[in-house]
């Protein structure tokens, strides 16, 4: 076995472990000496994160007993996640798409992608951050777009051309300060303010958002190919073609055909990728890294030249071989320094607020899991 496979192979034994430990609770972090977990009764933001790792375990263990198990246990949990679809948040999308990652819970995807579009506030040209957690609900925090955004992105027309009126917004709001500023405030006004929970400098910033522009390329490609003639005449009303097909392809235009990775200060955000500050937090290294190999992947494309051309002259997007070598050694660095009998450690849930600074955290583990699945070819860049 190799290192990747080796380390991937100890953490899915862990969540096996920790699933027998925390019963009916979730985990969100284990302390760094003990591996003794912090839990929460109903999964908060963070549910999807674990029942993405038992789906991992299941879809990817070798053991047919332990296989069955493990996905009896992610389904369980996934549709645990049910009332989560009512709560006003926009980490539905983190919960949502990541909780039914390698499931056949299409229905349950459907709903949370259904909430969340009629959650969005088209004078703000978001989805509000929300009130389930307290604080502001009129934000933006760049922590709504991982999930949010590949979920959107596979509901039709009306979810793609959400998706990118969110993306858009958040890249501008985010990119407008330098380190970028993770969280806006909506004054009454119409304009913004920058807002200090996650301070600007918040190592998830930059991860976070270069998921978000890789999960979106793949979206707008995959539309794209779907969108052509006959595709889109199918999703039209019968009564109306003519109307009809204009409707779809004055969406199209608006939502499919401009490239995310040309927006302004994207450039700056995807040069720095590799070397941006992460504050000392693993998790913020391995949400980067699988960045990074999601854009590695659509550099590779054939078609790469044709949409990706515009950005890659500029030196937005950068090679392939490039890319995936340094995502390799970032997540070859965490595993020889950082991992421990499957537990990937000096991860930071909240330094503002001194909340478990250097613990193992369920997403931290999460994305690594996911990364080494990834380079050792077990799942595809796009898979989750």
């Amino acid at each position: 076995m190799t290192w990747a496979e080796r380390t991937l192979a100890a953490m899915l034994d862990r969540v096996a472990a920790t699933e027998a430990a925390v019963g009916t609770r979730w985990p969100l972090f284990a302390d760094p000496e003990t591996g003794e977990w912090t839990t929460t009764g109903r999964g908060s933001w963070a549910g999807g994160f674990w029942a993405g790792l038992l789906n991992l375990r299941a879809t990817l263990g070798t053991d047919p007993a332990a296989r069955t198990a493990a996905r009896t246990a992610a389904r369980r949990r996934a549709s645990a996640l049910a009332p989560w679809t009512g709560a006003d948040t926009a980490t539905r999308g983190l919960i949502f798409w990541y909780g039914t990652a390698f499931t056949d819970l299409g229905d349950l995807r459907a709903a949370a992608a259904d909430a969340l579009l009629a959650a969005y506030d088209p004078d703000l040209g978001v989805i509000p951050w929300g009130a389930a957690f307290g604080g502001p609900r009129e934000l933006a925090r760049v922590d709504s777009l991982p999930g949010l955004v590949p979920l959107l992105g596979g509901a039709g027309p009306e979810g793609l051309r959400v998706m990118r009126h969110h993306l858009d917004r958040h890249v501008d709001l985010v990119t407008r300060g330098a380190p970028p500023i993770p969280a806006w405030r909506a004054v009454p006004d119409g304009d913004w303010l920058s807002h200090p929970d996650p301070p600007a400098g918040w190592s998830r910033t930059v991860p976070w958002l270069a998921l978000a522009l890789a999960d979106a390329c793949h979206a707008q490609a995959q539309a794209d190919t779907a969108c052509t003639g006959a595709a889109c005449g199918a999703r039209v009303d019968p009564d109306d073609q003519v109307a009809s097909h204009a409707s779809a392809g004055a969406q199209h235009a608006d939502a499919v055909l401009m490239d995310p990775l040309s927006l302004p200060g994207v450039r700056r955000i995807l040069e720095g990728l590799g070397a941006t500050p992460t504050g000392g937090d693993t998790s913020a290294v391995a949400i980067e890294a699988v960045a990074m190999l999601k854009l590695a992947d659509l550099a590779a494309r054939p078609d790469h030249d044709a949409r990706m051309g515009r950005a890659n002259r500029a030196g937005h997007v950068g090679d392939h071989g490039h890319l995936r070598g340094r995502a390799e050694r970032m997540l070859r660095d965490l595993v020889a320094d950082h991992v421990r009998e499957g537990r990937l450690l000096d991860g930071c849930y909240d330094r503002h607020r001194g909340v478990a600074t250097r613990h193992e955290l369920v997403w931290g583990d999460f994305f690594l899991a996911l990364g080494l699945a990834m380079i050792t070819g077990a799942i595809t860049p796009f898979a989750c």
